[in-house]
């Protein structure tokens, strides 16, 4: 078994002994680059005016841009190498449960989902929590999507995909590494949403007239230095240039603020995609994945690099110069106004499946992540027939391993499993611990548990209800609204049903008649699933419907002190804990 304690502190080390020397080439890199500097302003100082200066000076001039150039890499080096430091430093964190600092995805959460409020699947505490690694915003989106997906599919796929990122620790970091770099102020989907409905206001003769009007200038401004033309001619010909650029001006300039902040959002993704293309995966999705990014005939990482060379270009009509002479002699903007959106006209409209299949893989990555961080978690085995879920030693991952007690599971299509015990005996858990198996199974996830066959279905659960003074619902109606929702979805399919304390908003009497006769309808229905209870006198259903199979939870007070051992039993609870709770924390006598 993978210690992962060692691997990730290994890492963490290496990353910071090469940050160590980073730092230190990068200060020496600062001095040089200031001795440089001060260098050349002494030597011009000194040499002015002498012949030595025309061959110094422009040296100089080359080797401080170069250090410019070099302290600039460097430091984004250095800065990769605190983000790889910072990931191993979060899964040691991990590794000792502390994760509640980390984004909770709250904002994803939907009380109207299946199961997602009733299995904590966001907040503080969750297994999005705990299990997210996502670094683009689309990825996280697209993890969240995993997690909220009610319909089993494409499992195997998903499970060879988890399974091989699994085995790429490091790739993984650097990948992730990598995409931290930047914090682009626009998101992905805007940026596409802009290119595929961009509409083209450059004409087309841009492409051709700029370069014919550059070299039409060079020929005037040699034939008005040579005195073959009138130098009115070339103010002439340089006002019409600038006449011709105005009538574009505004347009231009609010295209070029566009690009500009689409920009780093696309070099962002052009260094993920350069460094997929150099992968080579094995799995069919993420082979899939990764033929989403190609274009025939060329990388499509060189294809974004060259919008980003165009961007920078069209940026630089802000530049004094550029603006004094390169557009009246040149139409500079109009150029390359038009170099950029020849790129959007092309390329736009593929920009979303490239921005949306990077997002899938830094989800994948999260769970390849997942994946390795659990090396006693068993990867389902997919089956069909009777059994919809069995396992050995199951248990819920979020509980601390050092605390959890595993329960073997088995229960077979059409089967009901009426759950007694007393409280904080383990019931609740378990059942989340059983729904979430079922979510991490749908996608592809090994699960907490050994030996797990699981035959896939929809999961619907009851275990939490609100209520809402806006809605004008009680908690009760809340209740009933989604009990009668779990009876129109099993009519449309089978699915596994987990239910905790129905009908909570009632008295005792009724409470006990309705709940029996809501696991009545359900078992004559053919489904199958479980029901959390106090009331034993559901556990009566299963002297008439041999579907129904009773278990429970335990508690016993040993010396005077209440004892659970969570370990899930065949049969009826017989010890319930209120009284002995109410009178052991001194609420009665």
């Amino acid at each position: 078994m993978q210690d992962l304690h060692g691997f990730y502190t290994s890492q963490r080390e290496k990353h910071q002994q090469e940050l160590q020397k980073v730092k230190a080439k990068l200060g020496l890199l600062a001095t040089l680059r200031l001795a440089v500097f001060v260098a050349l302003a002494l030597g011009t100082y000194v040499l002015w005016g002498k012949t030595p200066i025309f061959v110094l000076l422009p040296l100089g001039v080359v080797f401080f841009l170069y250090l410019v150039a070099r302290f600039s890499n460097v430091k984004r080096h250095k800065e990769y190498l605190e983000r790889l430091v910072a990931i191993n430093s979060t899964e040691l964190d991990m590794l000792n449960r502390k994760f509640h600092h980390l984004p909770d995805g709250k904002e994803f959460l939907r009380l109207d989902h299946p199961f997602a409020q009733d299995l904590d699947l966001f907040g503080r505490g969750s297994f999005f929590q705990y299990a997210n690694r996502t670094v683009l915003v689309q990825g996280t989106e697209v993890f969240s999507h995993l997690l909220l997906d009610e319909y089993p599919k494409d499992i195997m796929q998903k499970q060879a995909a988890i399974q091989e990122l699994a085995q790429l620790p490091e790739w993984r970091q650097h990948f992730s590494a990598l995409a931290g770099e930047t914090r682009p102020k626009i998101s992905p989907d805007v940026v596409s949403d802009w290119m595929k409905s961009h509409q083209s206001f450059m004409p087309k003769w841009a492409g051709i007239v700029p370069p014919i009007f550059v070299l039409l200038s060079i020929g005037l401004i040699t034939l008005a230095t040579t005195g073959m033309v009138p130098e009115s001619l070339v103010l002439f010909w340089y006002v019409l240039g600038v006449g011709i650029v105005g009538l574009y001006a505004k347009k231009i300039i609010a295209f070029t603020t566009r690009v500009s902040e689409a920009q780093d959002t696309i070099q962002q993704h052009q260094r993920l995609i350069s460094e997929l293309e150099k992968h080579s995966f094995k799995s069919e999705l993420l082979q899939e994945l990764q033929k989403r990014l190609e274009v025939k005939g060329e990388r499509t990482s060189n294809i974004l690099k060259r919008f980003s060379q165009k961007v920078t270009m069209l940026e630089q009509q802000f530049n004094l110069i550029i603006s004094m002479f390169a557009q009246g002699l040149g139409l500079y903007s109009i150029y390359y106004a038009f170099q950029v959106e020849s790129w959007i006209l092309k390329y736009g409209h593929e920009v979303e499946g490239w921005f949306a299949s990077i997002a899938q893989f830094d989800a994948y990555i999260t769970l390849g992540t997942y994946a390795f961080n659990h090396p006693d978690h068993t990867y389902p085995t997919l089956v069909e027939g009777d059994t919809v879920l069995s396992g050995k030693q199951v248990g819920h991952p979020l509980v601390d391993p050092k605390k959890n007690i595993l329960n073997d599971f088995d229960i077979g299509k059409g089967r009901f499993c009426i759950v007694t015990g007393a409280n904080m005996a383990g019931k609740s858990t378990f059942l989340r611990a059983v729904g979430l198996q079922i979510v991490m199974a749908n996608m592809g996830l090994p699960v907490k548990g050994k030996e797990v066959r699981y035959n896939p279905m929809r999961l619907l659960t009851s275990m939490r209800s609100a209520d809402s003074l806006a809605d004008e619902t009680s908690y009760f109606y809340a209740e009933l609204k989604r009990l009668k929702y779990i009876v129109e979805e099993l009519e449309k399919d089978n699915c596994f049903v987990i239910l905790d304390e129905i009908l909570k908003g009632t008295n005792s009497v009724d409470k006990a008649e309705g709940s029996k006769k809501f696991v009545e309808r359900l078992v004559r229905n053919g489904s199958t699933g479980m029901v959390a209870t106090h009331d034993l006198s559901l556990c009566t259903l299963a002297d008439d419907m041999p579907e129904v199979e009773n278990r429970y939870f335990d508690a016993q007070i040993v010396n005077g002190e209440l004892f659970f051992d969570y370990k899930f039993k065949e049969g009826v609870c017989q010890n319930m804990n209120a009284s002995f709770l109410l009178k052991n924390m001194g609420i009665v006598d």
